[in-house]
């Protein structure tokens, strides 16, 4: 009898995977009329080029472009870096001082319900569900567990990497050498990882 009932619980979980699957990883970037804005990250350990959902997420994406217009997030960091996990910036300048930012932006992660996997850019964010402004991160793995869910507000993707060159960026900044500096700076490049330049790449 157990046999059996193994065999079926494997059949239902193959199942699953596979609905499951194509939901995951439909999150592309849109072409011609109206395409996904494309925002190049210029950091000091490589490039990462991003497509943005807008159509998906307007408010978290045209926050972001607001801080990319301005200049904002020149010259920050990434300050909070964990191999396996996900790489977070746009808070911080090179001597750890907090930028300033704009009013918090509604959390759109129920709205939108796009999932935390490898390569997505989400926003940061305190306990407060709508607490995000400039600080954002890009997963390292796939994060189901910071999805929205019954009972659970998650963390807006509102993007992702658009390449295999920029993931190898993302990968290496990943594994870099980290310390405690103190605070919120638990795992922090021992090398300040800076990002130089984000620029808008096909902005109308």
């Amino acid at each position: 009898m157990i046999q059996p009932f193994r065999a079926t619980i494997r059949s239902l979980l193959t199942s699953l995977a596979l609905i499951s699957a194509p939901t995951l990883y439909a999150q592309e970037c849109e072409t011609g009329v109206d395409p996904s804005p494309v925002v190049k990250i210029e950091t000091s350990e490589g490039d990462i080029t991003l497509c943005l959902f807008h159509r998906k997420a307007p408010i978290t994406v045209q926050n972001f472009l607001n801080y990319v217009d301005s200049g904002h997030y020149e010259g920050s960091i990434f300050h909070r870096v964990i191999s396996g996990f996900m790489i977070q910036a746009g808070g911080f300048n090179q001597k750890y001082e907090p930028l300033a930012s704009d009013a918090p932006i509604e959390n759109e992660a129920k709205k939108t319900k796009l999932h935390n996997v490898r390569g997505t850019i989400a926003m940061a964010r305190t306990d407060d569900p709508d607490s995000a402004t400039d600080q954002f991160f890009i997963n390292h793995r796939n994060n189901l567990r910071l999805d929205w869910a019954p009972g659970k507000a998650g963390y807006a993707v509102f993007g992702k990497v658009q390449d295999k060159l920029s993931m190898s960026t993302v990968d290496y900044i990943a594994t870099v050498a980290t310390k405690n500096r103190g605070g919120a700076f638990t795992d922090s490049p021992t090398k300040p990882i800076v990002i130089n330049t984000v620029t808008w790449t096909n902005k109308p």
